[in-house]
């Protein structure tokens, strides 16, 4: 067996196809590959750019249909408002790209114990639609796409994201191979919930003690229970306290535990892991950047990589 490398899927796509100014600060995915090289956690060999996703692959989890309007812009008004990002050919290869980068961060994690993505966690988006910034759900092409090649037979989505991963968890509701778990805020968007495998409703104003309680009783368990060959976590910074959309209380310090935690018990079982970084709507975007780089760095240090 080879040296086992951290890598990262990154591409300057990322950054770019959104207005300067949205409310969705796209800079970010430029600003968290930045840091990480200037501290030194990473260096340009553990960055890869992925290719975009085929039209071959996005049809073992979208609809036809829905692929047409993304690929030849015939979104109507009231589907591209659901999705609130403005549509073009630029975004949609961005999606293509990011998705494809989570697909390349299953097989990375197989190898090395973990891969991250600095993009991804689009969780809103549905076989038929796209809702909340999300076009493409890249871990349910992910997924879908490891049972077709017959890579693994059953994988675990670990949603930790403030908002409800409703698209990945009407994905999977008719399939036993893929189990969905999500931690959310009961009174956030989106306010009709679909049912995942387990759901954890949060509380509004939930502190670092009792969001890590919580996560603390139920994953344990979860993990024993599914036994997955490979796990996608979702590490949405959007629980923060300083979040405009959050409606916890969670600090920094704690959301940094929250990775420890996931992290740690998957190391500890031998649990490959794909990582992509979700939401985060701080008004500072400092703390969202620094909230997202210590996801890195608990990877990099409890995988030893």
């Amino acid at each position: 067996m080879g040296k086992r490398e951290f890598k990262v899927a990154y591409s300057g796509l990322y950054a770019h196809p959104v207005p300067d100014g949205h409310r969705f600060p796209m800079i970010k995915y430029e600003l968290i590959p930045g840091q990480l090289q200037y501290e030194g956690c990473l260096g340009p060999e553990n960055f890869f750019e992925p290719e975009a996703c085929s039209e071959e692959t996005v049809l073992l989890t979208h609809t036809p249909e829905y692929w047409d309007k993304l690929a030849h812009q015939r979104l109507s008004a009231k589907e591209a408002r659901a999705i609130g990002l403005p549509p073009s050919p630029e975004l949609t290869r961005r999606e293509l790209v990011l998705t494809q980068g989570t697909i390349d961060c299953c097989g990375y994690a197989l190898r090395n114990g973990v891969s991250l993505n600095v993009a991804g966690g689009t969780h809103h988006a549905f076989a038929d639609r796209g809702e909340g910034f999300c076009l493409l759900n890249d871990f349910g092409v992910a997924a879908n796409y490891m049972l077709q090649q017959r890579t693994v037979s059953r994988m675990l989505i670990v949603d930790l994201d403030v908002h409800q991963g409703n698209g990945t968890a009407s994905l999977f509701q008719q399939e036993p191979r893929v189990f969905t778990f999500s931690m959310h805020g009961a009174h956030n968007y989106p306010f009709r919930k679909e049912t995942s495998d387990y759901d954890v409703p949060l509380e509004d104003g939930l502190d670092d003690e009792g969001y890590l309680a919580l996560l603390q009783t139920h994953l344990p368990p979860l993990l024993q229970r599914v036994k997955p060959e490979l796990v996608f976590f979702l590490s949405g910074v959007d629980i923060l306290a300083s979040d405009q959309f959050g409606k916890l209380n969670v600090s920094l310090d704690g959301c940094r535990r929250r990775d420890i935690f996931v992290y740690s018990q998957l190391q500890q079982r031998n649990i490959p892991c794909v990582t992509a970084m979700g939401g985060g709507y701080s008004k500072d975007i400092r703390v969202i950047v620094e909230a997202h780089c210590n996801t890195f760095r608990a990877a990099k240090d409890i995988y030893g990589l």
